[in-house]
Parts: structure tokens; sequence; C-alpha cells
């Protein structure tokens, strides 16, 4: 079976930064609330080195091979009880890193749309310009993906910090309980179903990032 190294390649370089922003955006948030304890475990710094966590990143090697390219960094550990304002401060801190993919996507939409896509028709050709190309359609798709997978309110992901704090203490306590028990399981097992009709989590995910990617790149979600 041909690998291609090439795409590869292009799908590592884009997944570590892409990572490395939305770790470190948890990070920055939580040092300006109040919690040093990012910083202290020298986390609040953009090299990856710092973000990548060893398995997930063989994870991203692996999956790329595969053609798919996910992997995940190293969780931000926060102290709660340090944020100025726990409930708004964990809201903000938690929901920066996605917000730092859709962000990233859309840097590389405006450079894909409005200044390679302009010029390709006197580069078209080059190889450079086929790489960079190629480069910032990768980066659209992964952090869009990262994007929408961290919302999902589940297991260790974002968006099951994002729906406790807006929950009351209460029956904030026990959606927690759910999400770090049987949630955490109910998530392993959905990421582990392969793509097809019984792809929960993908089916689910894929109308979003599709129509997301559709407005991003101004081109019909039909053709995604």
């Amino acid at each position: 079976m041909s690998v291609d190294l090439l795409g590869v390649a292009i799908k590592m370089a884009a997944i570590i930064p892409a990572i490395t922003i939305h770790e470190y955006c948890h990070a920055k948030f939580a040092d300006m609330a109040g919690d040093d304890t990012p910083r202290s475990q020298g986390r609040v710094t953009l090299n990856p080195l710092a973000h990548l966590d060893p398995l997930g990143t063989i994870m991203m090697l692996i999956s790329s091979l595969a053609g798919v390219g996910i992997g995940w960094g190293r969780p931000v550990l926060v102290d709660q009880r340090k944020l100025r304002n726990r409930r708004v401060d964990n809201f903000i801190l938690t929901i920066a890193g996605p917000l730092s993919n859709l962000l990233q996507a859309i840097f590389w939409a405006i450079l894909l749309r409005f200044i390679l896509v302009p010029i390709g028709s006197e580069l078209r050709g080059s190889g450079l310009f086929e790489l960079v190309t190629n480069f910032a359609l990768v980066s659209v798709l992964i952090n869009t993906g990262l994007f929408v997978f961290n919302l999902v309110p589940l297991g260790p992901l974002d968006g099951h910090w994002l729906v406790s704090e807006l929950l009351p203490d209460k029956q904030r306590f026990a959606w927690l309980k759910f999400c770090h028990g049987p949630g955490m399981f109910i998530f392993l097992a959905l990421v582990l179903i392969p793509p097809g009709p019984y792809d929960v989590l993908g089916n689910f995910m894929y109308p979003f990032i599709k129509r997301i990617v559709s407005v991003l790149l101004g081109i019909p979600s039909d053709v995604l």
C-alpha cells in the first residue's frame, strides 16, 4: 500500500500549530484570570513541545497515515480556586481553545480565498505554490474540525466544561460526575466507531464542519 508521505507531512504540519495554539490559549487565559498553575508548569508558551502529548502525537501520525489526521495535546491543568471569578473565568478560558481554532481556520481561509486563489492562474504549476495552497486548505479543514469536535459536550472535551458553567451548582456537580464517569466511556466508545452509518459522533459533527468550511471558503456545501 502506497503512502502519500507529503500529504502526511502537510497534515502533521497543520495539526501541530492548531493544537499548540489551542492549548496555549487555555493556559494564557487561565494565567490572566489569576491562576498561576499553567505558568508554573511551563504551559504559557507557543513552544509545541510544551503542549504535545506523546500518545496524542503518535495518534496524529497514525491517523494521518490513514488519511484522517487527528490527535490531541496535553490538557492544561487549572486550579479553579485561584480564578478571580470562577464561573465566568473558567468559561472564558475553556472556550478560548476552540475559538482559537476557529480564528486559525478564518485566517487560512482568508489567505486561500483572497491571496492564493487570485494569484493561482499565474503561479499554477509551481511546486511551492501548490504546497502552500494545500497547507492552507488542510489547515482550514483541521482547525474547523477541532473547533466543532471540542465543543461536543462529552468526556474530556471543552464542551462539557462549557455546559457545566451554564448550570446551577447542584446540576453542575451531577453533570461533571456523569461526564467524568459514564460519559467518558460513552465518549471513548463513540470515538472508536469507524466511519460509516453507525459513526454517531462523526455523522453529528460533519454537517457543522461542512457548513462552516463552506462559509469560510465561499463554496457550495454540496461540493465538500
